[in-house]
Order: structure tokens, then sequence, then C-alpha cells
């Protein structure tokens, strides 16, 4: 059986190479121990190449996608600062190889969570604005047959994401109620709600504080935090134009182009 570093290899070589099957012969679909082992050793490899943090993603937030992969529990990855498009930008499609694109409400933290019980209240007081923001899932696992573990090691799936350029605060919003469209080419493409997002997006935040303290790496103030996708993805083609409006809470888009 490959190594967890030799599963590593494969998956960074991927992003260059193309995608590789999927990863049954070095993770069990279940080993959630084994996935972020592997998901860790390319952390500390990008790390190391001089690629810095900025933030985690929540994903598979919604029941739906957890029952089609047979676990019950999100997923998380890293957020580093070459993923960042900015509002109104472009991504070359050079530059990934089957991506989707999905909408979302992101957090940015102006406070730490170090708590391994942290709760909903305290992630509510550490958010210093609520965003819109559009993440950019690919996979490097081939035509995305994908199980928990081939997610989990492959960085929860990441590539890109744009952060509304305008936040608000948190007070007075409607986050569990509030409705969002994304247009892709001109046309709607994807509609949902916030409540998909575990029931709230601060629900998924305060799963990602959990987490992430009790694996001795917490949240810092800075942080930026994408709570889960709103409604489906939907799949690029070049050329489009993406837009993601979030009520009550702002937009953003990028230009999927070269």
């Amino acid at each position: 059986m490959p190594s967890h570093h030799d599963t590593a290899a494969r998956l960074r070589e991927a992003y260059a190479g193309g995608a590789v099957p999927p990863l049954r012969d070095a993770l069990d679909p279940a080993d959630a121990d084994g996935a972020y082992a592997v998901q860790t050793i390319n952390t500390r490899y990008w790390e190391a190449q001089g690629r810095r943090i900025v933030g985690r993603k929540a994903g598979l937030t919604a029941e739906a996608v957890q029952a089609q992969l047979g676990v019950d529990q999100p997923d998380f990855g890293v957020l580093f600062d070459d993923m960042r498009i900015a509002d109104g930008g472009t991504l070359d499609p050079a530059k990934t190889l089957q991506p989707k694109a999905e909408a979302e409400i992101a957090f940015v933290l102006g406070a730490d969570l170090p708590d391994p019980a942290t709760t909903v209240e305290q992630v509510a007081a550490a958010v210093a604005s609520v965003h819109a923001a559009i993440e950019i899932v690919d996979s490097r696992i081939a035509d995305w047959k994908i199980s928990f573990a081939d997610t989990v090691a492959d960085n929860g799936s990441s590539a890109f994401f744009v952060l509304a350029d305008q936040g608000l605060p948190l007070a007075g919003l409607d986050l569990e109620g509030a409705a969002m469209e994304m247009d892709v080419g001109g046309k709607t493409a994807s509609t949902g709600v916030g409540a998909a997002a575990l029931g709230n997006p601060l629900n998924a935040a305060a799963w990602l504080a959990q987490t992430l303290a009790g694996r001795g790496e917490p949240l810092k103030a800075g942080d930026i935090l994408l709570a889960g996708a709103l409604g489906p993805m939907v799949a690029l083609t070049s050329g489009d134009h993406v837009e993601a409006r979030i009520a009550g809470i702002g937009s953003c888009s990028f230009t999927y182009r070269a």
C-alpha cells in the first residue's frame, strides 16, 4: 500500500499532470485520519514553498452531500493566499482541471477561537465581517469520482475563491434565511439559502473552530472562513462570467477566461 507521503506526492503532481484515479489503493473511502494526514503533509509542503494560509473552508455541509458520500460530518480544507481571486477578477482556465463554482457565505474573524468547545455564540462574537463568496472547487481525482477520503486528502477539493470586497457586520443579518442566486454565463444556474450550510453558516464556522482547535491549529483573527455551499455547484466553461448574489449580504463575481 502506498504511504501517506507517496499519496500526497501523487496529489501534488496531479495539479500539473492531470487528474488521477481515486485513491482506493492508499486510503479506505472512510479513513478520515489517513486522509487528513495526507492533507497535512501537502499543507506543510506548500507552506515550505512559501504559500501562506489565510483561512479554512468547510465542505460537505449539506446533508444530501454527506449521504451521497456515506459520511455524517463535514470536512475542511486550507485556504492559501494565492487561491484568492479579486472580486470582479478573472481565473485562467489553464490553472484548473475540472472546476465547478458554488456560492457561499464567508466570515472574516476579528478574534482568535482557541477553544475546542467553541460555541456558535463565541463564533458570532468573533466575526468581524460577513461576505458573499464564490468557491471554485476542483478535484485532482478523475471525473469527480470521490469518496470522503479522496476529497479530504485533496484539500477538500479546493482550488480558488472570491470574497466580496464589501463585508457587513454580523449583527442583524439573517444568515439562515438569506436567499442565494448564482448566475453563470448570464443565466441563473444555482439557487439556495443560508440554512443549507449545517442549518446556519455559523454552525459550520463553529464546527470548523472546534475541529481545528482540537487539532492544535486554532482559527485566528484575520482568518477567512468559507462556510459551505448554499446551493448546487455548477461546472465552468471558458468564457463564463459568474456572479453570486446573497440577499441582505451582498454579491461578488469573477470571469473564467485567460
